[in-house]
């Protein structure tokens, strides 16, 4: 296609000047030898198969577990309750008792502590209590501790990294993954090596216009990709254009009257805020007319969406259209870190200019390794993703509201009334707090519920009761894109 011959010529011409210039950076594996080997998790209920090698020592479910409880179930305690009830600022030293950290009743008591629905978080599959991931968590830090600590670029990168590099490529479909140390990381990195492409080829020389790149960014894109263009524009090889949230029209008539061949659109698949989709289809159709890169940041969508959890592009059956994909492994994977997933090319390059990832200390090995089991697990255990979208269509037939996703974006208007529709839901036993600004515009702060899919119908009907008291549902509705509500 002309528009991979077109990057993957600039990349490949890239490459060769940083490797004239001895700047080409390289991973280098450190194996860490087990003096044992793993021993295979048994159990009566385990549900696994045996089909790949690799997954036979990881216990997977067919059903809800008693501990996938503990991911949507929290306490607090009583003096942070009061402060937030008060809307009173707090260091979080009344997590402490003495010298030790109250993190339960034992230690509390039970007159000191309350017990909260969480409603807030990200963790959209419950895997963050699944004790095949935990559990391989605590057998590397048994046999490695943390592992080596540097940058992936100096000693950080061991075999447990490529592990799970290799495992996210096959989840995205794409030649090759780059592990970073957060999603914002990653897309720090990718966005200054985009800047840093053009400016290393040109060596010092002025660009000509036309020489330079074009990204198109849309309008409510994180605040990760906005940074990681700042950066990328004091290169001055780049021209940005924001284009309305969601909106082709205005996309398409940017793309047409700009003249510069290099272009870029990136886009969140899932937007965080908002809880609505990018129109892939429709992107994919002007990539083809306009020629330029497709990438996603798929934060949101990734392990949530399409019949494997290969994210947003599997959902609307587009991975092969979707150049470069960005990714968390904090959300859904109930884990942490971020990563890249492209071709081995664009990964030579990012980890040569990329200087969030560059510069960074490489994830320890203990969250490597929960990270990988818990691509596994999300993979296999498809009843996870069954059941998040099934308490989608809950919320949607107890409310009336007309949402697309596990997001729930209520905009109630001043901050005010956001912090008094969440303390009302704090004093009902919910966990949703108020989202305001710089987080979002002014006058348009709003109640962000997070649903999971180890959440149940009794959670919703109880959230939706509560909610029913300090919101009428039959004054929301999307706006494109923002939902309002009235107190």
């Amino acid at each position: 296609m002309e528009t991979m011959s077109l990057w993957d010529n600039l990349v490949e011409e890239a490459l060769a000047k940083l490797q004239s210039l001895k700047l080409l950076r390289s991973l280098r594996p450190i194996h860490l030898p087990s003096h044992q080997p793993p021993k295979a998790i048994e159990n009566e209920t385990q549900n696994s198969s045996n089909s790949e090698q690799e997954d036979e020592f990881f216990q997977v479910f067919d059903k809800m577990q008693p501990w996938d409880r503990s991911s949507v179930e929290v306490q607090m305690a009583e003096e942070t309750f009061q402060r937030w009830i008060c809307d009173l600022p707090s260091t979080g030293d009344e997590a402490f008792c003495g010298d030790k950290v109250t993190d339960n009743e034992e230690k509390a008591g039970p007159q000191q502590s309350k017990r909260l629905l969480l409603f807030s978080g990200n963790d959209y599959l419950g895997l963050s209590s699944h004790p095949t991931i935990g559990n391989a968590a605590a057998k590397a830090a048994q046999k490695h501790g943390m592992g080596p600590r540097g940058s992936a670029l100096i000693c950080g990168y061991t075999n447990y990294h490529r592990l799970l590099e290799s495992s996210l490529a096959d989840l995205k479909k794409k030649e090759d993954c780059l592990l970073c140390p957060t999603g914002f990381a990653a897309n720090m990195a990718l966005m200054v090596a985009l800047g840093n492409i053009v400016a290393l080829l040109a060596a010092g020389r002025k660009l000509l216009k036309e020489e330079k790149i074009a990204i198109f960014s849309d309008a409510l894109n994180h605040a990760s990709i906005i940074d990681g263009i700042r950066l990328a524009e004091r290169y001055r090889s780049v021209e940005v254009f924001i284009y309305q949230h969601c909106d082709m029209s205005h996309l398409n008539e940017l793309l047409s009257k700009c003249e510069m061949k290099r272009k870029v659109v990136v886009t969140d698949g899932l937007f965080s805020m908002d809880g609505d989709f990018a129109p892939m289809v429709e992107l994919v159709k002007l990539r083809k007319k306009h020629h330029f890169l497709l990438i996603v940041d798929d934060a949101h969508g990734t392990f949530v969406c399409g019949k494997n959890g290969g994210g947003v592009a599997e959902e609307f059956n587009c991975e092969g259209d979707v150049d470069i994909c960005i990714g968390t492994l904090s959300k859904a994977a109930g884990c942490s870190g971020g990563f890249i997933a492209c071709s081995k090319n664009w990964k030579q390059l990012i980890q040569s200019r990329g200087r969030s990832f560059i510069f960074s200390t490489a994830m320890p090995v203990p969250i490597a390794a929960a990270a990988h089991a818990a691509v596994i697990v999300a993979k296999k255990e498809t009843w996870r993703r069954r059941e998040i979208w099934k308490r989608v269509h809950d919320f949607h037939a107890l409310t009336g509201i007309p949402i697309t996703s596990p997001i729930i974006s209520l905009i109630i208007g001043s901050e005010e009334k956001a912090l008094q529709a969440s303390r009302h839901l704090l004093r009902s036993g919910f966990h949703v707090t108020a989202i305001r600004p710089p987080t979002v515009p002014p006058n348009s702060c709003r109640l962000r519920v997070a649903l999971s899919a180890v959440h149940t119908m009794d959670d919703l009907k109880k959230l939706t009761t509560a909610l029913s008291h300090c919101i009428n549902f039959q004054d929301i509705g999307y706006q494109t894109p923002i939902v309002y509500a009235r107190l």
